[in-house]
């Protein structure tokens, strides 16, 4: 059974500019509602597949912290009347600096988070209106000061690259703060223009004036370089942090290791089985009052299926995929299913092999998603 569990929190109290992930506008929607319906698919999900030690549990959105304290202690109450926690599990949140009051910070201490995420994305007050964000740079030193004072000793903070007239001096300036933060974890990501958002619609009309590819390239070796420098370990592409803080229950996707997918437009993968939730609210509370569980697909991988996906995801670690894992696993040598791929990717300098690994170089973690698409027959 899965060691690990993903909890979806749909409400924003504002919509950024990028975000396509499954969420609404808090104001006039039945929260309270959808915490009852998110505590009787715990229920369901746990009497089917119950769960042994939990060893990570991660709860993401939206804005998790967009509930109120009431709403928050609701939802720790009903994971801990399900869920055994193994002793040293990594109970991740995420957050938007400005949310977290130092009620809101208490309650989530005292039920036993003890790991923060929090949305920066830059540093730059102008930058930061122009995606979307609501908060400002002086809201993300109050957040981590007070955090700080509750006793949250694994803090981490997302920061994005390639945004609407950014430059490269931009990015140094918020990469700069993160080391003067001391934080103990950074995820950089890049931006990707997803459909459904407002960058796209801009990007349609000609009107969202993205730094070059050039540019995007030279933004990521800096963060790469920077990062380096200052102590903090590549372990993923997109992913940074001092020894021992690496994120758990991300490494759990890129192990391709089950987990629990639970709340609106949440998924998860049981046993064989990959499956996704229905993901508008109303809809999403609908389905379970009438059968405990919110199921919108299900698919079970084959064989096939799943050492792709072992392939494309393990390859995002900077350790990548381990020849010994990969043959206990599936009773297959990777570098006989894979040969002519691994030969082509060799010689073109994007991957590097030995008998214990298979994994990006350098050059290759500019070209990961070329390099992804080569394992996918």
């Amino acid at each position: 059974m899965p060691e690990s569990i993903y909890i979806h929190i749909p409400f924003c109290t504002h919509i950024c500019f990028y975000c396509d992930f499954n969420k609404v506008f808090l104001k006039g929607q039945p929260v309270d509602e959808y915490l009852q319906a998110l505590h009787r698919e715990m229920e369901t999900t746990f009497q089917q597949h119950p769960p042994q030690k939990i060893k990570t549990i991660f709860i993401g959105g939206g804005t998790p912290t967009a509930l109120n304290e009431k709403q928050l202690d609701y939802l720790m109450q009903s994971i801990h009347s399900f869920v055994q926690f193994d002793p040293n599990i990594e109970f991740s949140i995420e957050a938007n600096p400005g949310d977290l009051t130092t009620g809101k910070l208490k309650v989530l201490k005292d039920h036993g988070v003890n790991r923060l995420s929090l949305g920066v994305q830059s540093f730059n007050d102008d930058l930061l209106k122009a995606i979307g964000r609501s908060h400002k740079a002086k809201d993300v030193y109050v957040t981590v000061e007070e955090a700080r004072k509750i006793g949250f000793e694994n803090i981490s903070i997302d920061l994005m690259y390639g945004l609407p007239n950014q430059t490269l001096e931009d990015v140094g300036h918020s990469l700069e703060e993160f080391f003067r933060l001391n934080l103990e974890h950074c995820s950089a990501y890049s931006l990707i223009v997803e459909s459904k958002t407002i960058f796209y619609n801009l990007m349609k009309k000609g009107k969202l004036p993205l730094p070059s590819e050039d540019i995007e390239a030279a933004m990521y070796e800096r963060i790469m370089n920077d990062m380096n420098h200052h102590g903090y370990h590549q372990y993923e592409i997109s992913n940074y942090a001092k020894k021992g803080y690496e994120s758990k229950h991300n490494i759990v996707y890129w192990d391709n290791e089950n987990y629990y997918g639970l709340g609106a437009g949440a998924h998860g993968y049981i046993g064989s089985a990959r499956r996704s939730n229905v993901g508008p609210v109303n809809k999403y509370i609908q389905a379970v009052e009438e059968t405990g569980l919110a199921i919108r697909e299900e698919i079970t991988l084959t064989k096939k299926d799943k050492i792709e996906e072992e392939m494309f995801l393990g390859l995002r670690k900077t350790a990548g995929v381990s020849v010994k894992k990969f043959k206990e696993k599936f009773s297959v040598n990777p570098f006989e299913y894979y040969h002519d791929e691994i030969e082509k990717l060799t010689n073109e300098k994007l991957i590097e092999v030995n008998d214990e690994f298979i994994r990006l170089t350098e050059k290759g973690r500019f070209l990961g998603n070329i390099v992804f698409q080569e394992f996918i027959k």
